[in-house]
């Protein structure tokens, strides 16, 4: 859609189911118990409300503590589909040699790892992220790469591919009677910015930038129409990665599906529903004294009366003699390993369902040493959604970086030759330096690997002039370099 009309319903009705689903999505990353139980107790469906999140009876008690806990799974899947895409930065790379050290430079200073870290991360959680590149003059000389949440962003396909987005905030000042909203809509070769006074559910009219202090800066970089800015380049500079397609509650939406959606809310809401049980039974397991009457202090009108367990002298108890009543020591058991086994098959079929390995979350490791090809085998689902994670990321990725290259010549100057880079992922799975040890003297015996492709596959991360430095070295030392032919002739 474009800019909202004035008085239009918001969200926009095509978009609230999607931004209803990232809600829950969002309660259960972020792990926080008051957004859970917000979400659930007030759910539309009953059923949502009987789960340990929508039972209100723990919010109406103000005398009693609420003993919900939660495990933040769903944050660690979240975590653990971040660590398989980026814990190492793809390569990403051009032809021209002058263009590749420009683009280094813009992603080093840009902190694109910690970008695509984060970005890998909400992704996996909310179904999807967008990448987007802007820029400020006042605060870097060059492009920047940013992150935009897609439960603030209303996009536009055209036959599966993205045409423009608009990119939608609450501004401060927002009250339950006026809401501003400021939207950014990014289409091909210019970026548009309105602000807009309504209702938590009426976008409102359109006013002018100036009106808000949030945006009254754009006003100074706004072409002379007034409302947008022309980016110079054909490339929309927005990209949307979406965690994984299809979409089981919308085919056909290229909108994707969050790590969550499978759905397996219902062993997160269990698991939270063991745990709490787990610590009930060790709050109920606490020893508790059962004393008679005769052995209470009376602590004088109106202050009840107490018991002093350290007293060693107890005289002149009414008690009947004949029933032989003392202090009785109460102490019920904890149901350990039936609470263990229940909370770990529940983990396990959640992560198996959001399509991880359990080796991902250490519950079939046994602490001893293994070779890579055993990681990769173990973690082998894990490793088959990370190749199937890394197609929709390549595309983004690539699609962001040429367009940052782009703006970088066109606005900022540099004397480079934009061009679209090429995006590879490694394989997920680190070589221990004794593994790979033992694959270069395999190698080396059998005459298969030139001392080069022995330095690149022990330095992968190494430029060719690095790795030539290396090789030189390498030779000088173990006296297998050349002879000078030169350097034999007299003087």
């Amino acid at each position: 859609m474009p800019l909202p009309l004035n008085a239009s319903t918001w969200p926009p009705p095509q978009w609230a189911a999607h931004y209803e689903e990232m809600r829950v999505d969002d309660a259960w990353y972020s792990g926080n118990r008051q957004r859970l139980t917000r979400i659930y107790s007030n759910h539309k469906r009953p059923t949502e409300r009987r789960r340990l999140w929508g039972r209100k009876s723990y919010e109406h008690r103000q005398d009693r503590r609420d003993n919900r806990l939660h495990v933040p799974l769903p944050g660690d899947i979240a975590s653990t589909s971040a660590d398989l895409l980026f814990a190492d930065m793809p390569s990403i790379k051009v032809e021209d040699k002058g263009t590749q050290e420009r683009l280094d430079q813009l992603l080093d200073e840009g902190r694109a790892h910690q970008v695509f870290l984060g970005a890998a991360e909400q992704a996996a959680a909310l179904s999807g992220v967008f990448l987007r590149v802007t820029w400020d003059r006042d605060l870097a000389p060059r492009p920047l790469l940013t992150v935009m949440q897609p439960d603030g962003a209303v996009p536009e396909w055209r036959f599966g591919l993205l045409r423009a987005v608009s990119f939608w905030r609450e501004l401060d000042g927002s009250t339950e009677s006026t809401v501003w909203r400021h939207f950014e809509r990014h289409e091909s070769g210019r970026i548009v910015h309105a602000l807009y006074e309504g209702t938590g559910d009426n976008v409102g009219r359109r006013v002018p930038l100036t009106e808000h202090p949030d945006t009254v800066d754009l006003v100074d970089s706004l072409d002379r129409d007034g409302e947008g800015i022309s980016t110079g380049i054909r490339d929309l500079t927005a990209a949307y990665v979406p965690n994984m397609l299809p979409n089981r509650l919308h085919r056909g939406s290229p909108i994707g599906r969050s790590d969550y959606a499978a759905p397996i809310y219902d062993q997160f809401d269990a698991l939270d529903e063991v745990w709490t049980s787990w610590m009930r039974d060790i709050r109920l397991a606490r020893a508790r004294l059962i004393v008679p009457d005769g052995y209470m202090r009376n602590d004088g009108p109106g202050k009840g009366a107490s018991f002093d367990d350290d007293r060693e002298v107890w005289h002149s108890l009414k008690m009947p003699p004949n029933e032989g009543a003392g202090i009785t020591l109460n102490q019920f058991d904890i149901r350990v390993e039936e609470h263990q086994r229940t909370a770990e098959s529940l983990t396990r079929q959640a992560t198996q369902s959001a399509g991880y390995s359990a080796q991902s979350f250490g519950l079939d490791g046994g602490g001893q040493a293994i070779t890579a090809t055993e990681v990769d085998s173990r973690d082998q689902r894990s490793m088959v959604t990370r190749r199937k994670k890394t197609g929709y990321w390549r595309h983004g990725v690539a699609d962001m970086t040429h367009v940052m290259l782009q703006l970088d010549a066109k606005l900022f100057g540099s004397h480079i030759t934009p061009a679209r880079p090429r995006v590879e992922f490694g394989d997920g799975v680190a070589e221990s330096e004794q593994s790979t040890a033992t694959t270069l003297d395999l190698l080396n015996r059998a005459g298969a690997v030139s001392t080069a492709t022995k330095v690149k596959i022990l330095n992968p991360e190494w430029d060719d002039t690095a790795v030539q430095a290396e090789v030189r070295a390498i030779l000088a030392e173990t006296g297998a370099a050349a002879p000078d032919p030169v350097g034999a002739f007299p003087n």
